[in-house]
């Protein structure tokens, strides 16, 4: 058969990761002459692609955009931080659901992240707000995403600025949860494929 014998480069066809790419420049890099400016820094757009990595526990993910936070930390240079360990603590503290808590257990859930997202906000303002807002959209999580919009709205005072930070947000969002997917099922696809004989 010609389809065993043939190997193609990606499972979705080349076409497909075209669009791939160009939302990943649209999220993180900008086309020039075509992308809306940017609002959020190229680092923070980063960390909360870091921190989605993470929350979709796409190893990929996380190592590809883990080399690129410190490639920009170390641009900027910025003071020594255990980022990553920061943002691995903030993405299991957004674990926690509305859904499967008490009212008591949210409430004191929210208290302790408000005093968390303040300690980690003299390393890098708003960060863990907007994370908590990305993870928010990921999950379809209206209360998570309220108690982010309340201080977002509060830290980006301007309306247009507030519009540019969520709009920065939702793009890392919608290009991780394609990126994330396709990432972390291709080799399983691959395997039950190979299984067949179909070589990609």
């Amino acid at each position: 058969m010609a389809s065993q014998a043939a190997v193609r480069e990606s499972i979705q066809g080349q076409p497909f990761n075209d669009v791939l790419n160009e939302l990943h420049a649209h999220t993180f890099s900008g086309a020039p002459g075509e992308s809306d400016p940017f609002t959020l820094s190229e680092l923070e757009r980063e960390y909360i692609a870091y921190s989605l990595g993470l929350y979709y526990q796409c190893d990929h993910c996380v190592q590809y955009h883990g080399r690129v936070v410190e490639r920009v930390r170390k641009s900027l240079g910025n003071d020594i931080w255990a980022w990553q360990d920061e943002l691995l603590k903030v993405v299991l503290f957004l674990r926690t659901s509305r859904a499967n808590v008490s009212s008591r257990e949210w409430e004191g859930w929210v208290d302790a992240w408000r005093r968390f997202a303040g300690r980690l906000h003299h390393h890098q303002a708003g960060l863990a707000c907007n994370i908590a807002y990305a993870v928010g959209i990921a999950r379809a999580d209206e209360h998570l995403m309220d108690i982010a919009f309340e201080s977002l709205r509060i830290f980006y005072p301007d309306d247009e600025i507030l519009l540019g930070v969520i709009r920065d947000i939702d793009r890392v969002v919608v290009f991780m949860k394609a990126a994330t997917s396709k990432n972390r099922t291709d080799p399983i696809v691959r395997r039950q494929l190979g299984g067949q004989g179909i070589r990609v």
